[in-house]
């Protein structure tokens, strides 16, 4: 039997090389045929291609190709972690092609927008005022996406992302529904963001799906028990 890949997605201002001690808890398991981790377009050292705008229609087609190519290599569909943002937009794709991936594991995934909801995320997103009040992770950011225009881009184009969620959130009440593949929505005990109500309220949408509380677990993926979503993945791949 074949195994199958994994593909990692970043979440919102992140970068490949953030999400590299989830990609070596997995690759420790030796249990997929090998495990890749997608740049988003703007992001870490991934220019934006021009003409381009940041969508989560976007993005979800980058993860079509990238799960595309691991389907052909490996002769089954590939395995999905999504961090945060990316776990949406890998919901958007297992959405609209059912058999896209063999499974589908997110965390900290913001899976209910509303205008209020995205107008209090994206009001976050000021630039001038992280390097005023947060030097250290405006540096932080500076560095991380140094090669793809910028931390300040970066940053206007996630926040008028966020609004376009707000005002017309692509994954709906049918949308969850369309999902064929496993599913596992893990949220960690101290996300400031996304609630288990949420997940739990998403996972009974679905067919295949199930959420998971992470305990004292907060939201960046910094501070996350990798080896823990390692099995979480492994588990889901079946």
């Amino acid at each position: 039997m074949s195994r199958p890949s994994v593909l990692v997605v970043h979440g919102a201002l992140g970068s490949a090389a953030q999400m590299q001690p989830v990609v070596d808890a997995l690759r420790a398991l030796d249990r997929f045929a090998s495990v890749r981790v997608i740049e988003l377009p703007g992001h870490g050292q991934t220019p934006l291609a021009e003409g381009a705008a940041f969508s989560m229609d976007y993005f979800a087609d980058i993860i079509a190709v990238e799960a595309s190519d691991a389907r052909s290599a490996d002769d089954c569909p590939p395995v999905v972690f999504g961090y945060s943002m990316g776990g949406y937009a890998a919901l958007l794709l297992a959405s609209r092609a059912p058999a896209a991936f063999t499974a589908l594991v997110t965390l900290g995934t913001m899976l209910r927008w509303t205008p209020e909801v995205a107008t209090l995320a994206a009001s976050r997103l000021d630039p001038a005022v992280i390097a005023a009040k947060v030097p250290a992770f405006a540096d932080t950011l500076a560095k991380r996406h140094a090669n793809a225009g910028g931390w300040e881009a970066l940053m206007q184009r996630t926040a008028v992302l966020l609004r376009g969620l707000g005002d017309a959130p692509p994954l709906t009440d049918a949308a969850f529904a369309a999902v064929q593949c496993p599913v596992h929505l893990l949220v960690g005990e101290r996300d400031d963001s996304v609630t288990l109500a949420d997940c739990e309220a998403a996972a009974a949408l679905m067919p295949n799906a199930q959420s998971t509380m992470l305990p004292g677990v907060p939201h960046p993926i910094e501070k996350v028990p990798v080896d823990a979503v390692a099995r979480f993945v492994e588990h889901a791949a079946g």
